[in-house]
């Protein structure tokens, strides 16, 4: 399977080059998108190991301590969280009856962040995964 080319991605952070960082990823997207990511940026990063990597990955950002942890993107209609494996969608179904939930993915309202509570309760879910895997 190919992997996408980042500038096909749908997202509303529109730009005629893909960023290098998060800071240039959330600049180029428009409010109430942008305001609302921050929060969950926010979250994610109080919640994480302070050995984790900010990166961009298919042109969004994600987070990676010991493998994959979260990344987010904002879209036209909506915001998502990308969750690295849908485990962790079962572990919090009903904190997250609320959002419209795909696989691994929870979408949420631009304007309407999920609750910085949740985000640190499956970011540390999924440290926790990623410490109990083995190393070769």
């Amino acid at each position: 399977m190919k992997k996408p080319k980042p500038a096909q991605c749908n997202s509303a952070a529109k730009r005629s080059k893909v960023p290098k960082t998060v800071d240039e990823y959330l600049a180029a997207v428009p409010e109430p998108a942008r305001s609302t990511l921050k929060e969950v940026r926010a979250a994610i990063l109080a919640a994480a190991p302070a050995e984790t990597t900010e990166i961009i990955s298919y042109g969004m950002p994600m987070y990676k301590d010991k493998g994959t942890l979260i990344g987010f993107a904002a879209f036209p209609k909506h915001c998502s969280l990308f969750l690295a494996t849908p485990s962790l969608l079962k572990m919090f179904k009903s904190e997250l009856s609320r959002y419209e939930v795909l696989k691994g993915t929870i979408r949420f309202p631009t304007d309407e962040p999920v609750p910085a509570s949740l985000v640190k309760k499956i970011v540390k879910a999924r440290v926790a995964q990623n410490d109990q895997k083995k190393t070769p």
